[in-house]
Parts: C-alpha cells; sequence; structure tokens
C-alpha cells in the first residue's frame, strides 16, 4: 500500500542550503497549523504531484496549503503574509516579500544565487527522473 501524502505541505530542495535554513526558519506550523516540511530529494511522489501540474522543483519551492498550489514567487509571497511577526527572520521576510511584484522581481535573483552556491559547493541541481 502507498503512503498517503500529507494535506498540507512545504516542498525545497534539501541540498540548497538557502531553501533548507528557510524552511526551518519560517515558522508556518505556528500560523497555519499542521505543514510538513518536505525534501523534494526524499519525497519523489510529491515531486510525482507537482510536476503533473506543471511545477519543476528545481526551479521553486511549492507550498500546498488547503488545497491550493503555490511555486517561487508566489510561494515566498504567500509564506510572507501567512507566517507569525514572531522572530527577527520572520518580521523580515514579511517585509519583503509580502509585496507580490517585489517577491517576483527578486525570486529570480535568489534563484540564481541558489544555483551559484550549489555549483560552488559541488552539489547538483535538483532534476527529477522523468518516466515517461
Amino acid at each position: 500500500m502507498t503512503e498517503r501524502a500529507p494535506d498540507n505541505w512545504l516542498l525545497y530542495d534539501g541540498e540548497c542550503p538557502f531553501c533548507s535554513r528557510y524552511v526551518v526558519h519560517v515558522r508556518l506550523r505556528e500560523a497555519v497549523g499542521p505543514v510538513t516540511l518536505a525534501n523534494a530529494r526524499e519525497c519523489p511522489q510529491l515531486v510525482d504531484e507537482v510536476r503533473r501540474l506543471g511545477y519543476d522543483v528545481d526551479a521553486g519551492m511549492v507550498l500546498k496549503l488547503n488545497g491550493r498550489y503555490y511555486h517561487g514567487a508566489d510561494c515566498i509571497h504567500a509564506l510572507a503574509l501567512l507566517t507569525t511577526p514572531a522572530g527577527w527572520f520572520n518580521r523580515i521576510n514579511s517585509l519583503m516579500f509580502r509585496s507580490r511584484t517585489f517577491s517576483r522581481f527578486s525570486y529570480p535573483i535568489l534563484r540564481a544565487g541558489r544555483n551559484l552556491t550549489l555549483k560552488l559547493l559541488g552539489r547538483s541541481r535538483f532534476q527529477p527522473t522523468l518516466d515517461a
């Protein structure tokens, strides 16, 4: 029997030091309740789910919350609106990314920094194998 995927989750690249630290510091559970933090490299069923919807995990994190999906810039924008204001990280995160325009402008820059960092660390980008 296949394990049932959680209802609410945040899918990220566990090899990326920025993504990994971000999901630890964002206080999403305190704001919206149970949310599974899922490393895409360890959760092929979630990667398959988002890939069927046309999302690329290598191009951005994916949040599934109450049946809605948020990818990349929309994901960090949603997280900024959902997280609690507790702690310096969440206050800065909310201040920067509560603007959809700023999120969409800055996300490609953040992604480029992630890709460069992975390369410098000798880590591969996340590229799921295609089954079809």
